[in-house]
């Protein structure tokens, strides 16, 4: 199958070299080529160019992209999109003035949600999450990760991550894996933290790791929830069973995750809602990408990570959804890019770039997703006709996709 894109108004993200990251001062450039062509063969970019330079070439599809943007498809690199049910009675509880702490606290919250997805079979819980993934591509989001963390038992985990597994499989979109068996404290250890998170170590990542379920582990490291010890148990545990290290951190509190988490060179680490200047000069030097995500604060009402302080010393910054039940119950990419610049102060290439390469990189895979760069995979956007890429955070709530186009296939009845 092969496909050409002619006629684009503006090709976004377009590399001619495979950079896999971009930091500081350079997010703020985003390469632009207008009038321009792509050309995919089965699911890869092998050629773009300015429509001045092209030559004929005979392709299966041809698409006129005339007043169209065309650019990579988006890169989601936190998601929690495995779950059961819902939890919107929570939602009207947080209208009426409970708190998130103060849920979770009365057996709401994550531990709510454990509770129905273990009483879920794993086909209907593949179901529910199957809609869910296909929804989110049709909104642009090409790339994903999926955590497991609702099920907080060996057996319930391990359904979790066989069910992110099929997805993988059987889905267009690139999926990696995260087990986040320290999400909470189930009710069964409320009383003994410490065997719970023996159990992490001894017989969850052992077995995660032997089967070969998950690329990272996960910890959220939070008071109430993990602290630096268990953090560093858990992720010194997945280091030695193949996992690489990831981190939820700093979302209601600071206090040394962010460190924690370059000492165990964490691929990522999540949330940054509270920043202290020690976790900005931690990061620095690092090879562990800052992870904001602004659907969460939003839908919360708490502090946004701090974008500008971050970028402005000279990090990198990537955008994700935080696709969940209790605190983001959207995967909707273009909310968070337009939500990054008017909440974050990022400007339309920030933005991009953190919701493309960044989040490519944050993932492990943004030397094969996130750019337009011959060789990389096929996962691309085009735009409605639109007077510019402005236009994609500025229309917040609208939906500028026309097609979506995932690993060479345009996707129609996913």
């Amino acid at each position: 199958m092969s496909i050409l894109i002619k006629n684009i108004k503006e090709l976004l993200q377009v590399r001619d070299t495979n950079i896999t990251i971009v930091k500081g001062e350079d997010m703020k450039t985003l390469p632009i080529l207008k009038n321009a062509y792509l050309i995919i063969e089965n699911d890869t970019i092998v050629e773009f160019g300015p429509m001045s330079e092209f030559a004929e070439y005979e392709a299966d599809e041809v698409i006129d992209a005339t007043g169209k943007i065309v650019l990579p498809a988006w890169c989601d690199s936190h998601t929690h999109i495995v779950y059961a049910g819902d939890r919107s009675q929570e939602f009207v509880d947080r209208i009426n003035g409970l708190t998130y702490e103060q849920i979770a606290q009365r057996g709401g919250g994550i531990l709510n949600s454990a509770e129905v997805l273990q009483n879920t079979s794993e086909e209907e819980l593949y179901q529910q999450s199957l809609k869910r993934l296909n929804s989110v591509m049709k909104l642009g989001t090409g790339a994903i990760e999926i955590k497991s963390g609702y099920g907080l038992t060996v057996e319930a985990e391990l359904k979790m991550l066989r069910v992110i597994k099929r997805l993988k499989k059987e889905s267009l979109a690139a999926v990696k894996t995260t087990l986040l068996a320290a999400h909470a404290v189930p009710k069964a250890y409320k009383e003994n933290k410490t065997a719970y998170v023996d159990l992490i170590v001894s017989e969850m990542i052992p077995e995660v790791g032997k089967a070969k379920l998950a690329d990272y582990v996960d910890v959220f490291c939070e008071k109430g929830y993990f602290d630096l010890d268990d953090t560093d148990r858990i992720l010194t545990a997945g280091t030695a069973h193949g996992l690489i290290p990831k981190i939820h951190v700093n979302q209601f509190n600071a206090f040394g995750g962010v460190a924690l988490a370059v000492k165990h060179n964490a691929r990522s680490v999540d949330h940054l809602e509270e920043m202290r200047p020690e976790d900005i000069d931690a990061l620095k030097d690092s090879s562990t990408m800052p992870v904001s995500l602004p659907s969460c604060s939003y839908f919360l009402s708490i502090p946004y990570t701090p974008a500008r302080q971050i970028i402005e010393s000279g990090l990198p910054l990537a955008l994700a959804t935080d696709y969940n039940p209790g605190s983001t119950p959207s995967g909707n990419m273009n909310f968070v890019v337009s939500t990054a610049c008017i909440k974050l102060k990022m400007t339309p290439e920030e933005a991009i770039n953190a919701a493309t390469i960044n989040g490519a990189y944050a993932m492990g895979i943004s030397n094969q997703y996130g750019s337009i760069c011959r060789g990389k995979k096929a996962n691309i956007i085009i735009t409605k006709d639109i007077p510019s890429y402005y236009n994609l955070p500025y229309n917040f709530g609208d939906n500028l996709i026309d097609k979506v186009i995932i690993r060479g296939k345009i996707l129609t009845d996913v």
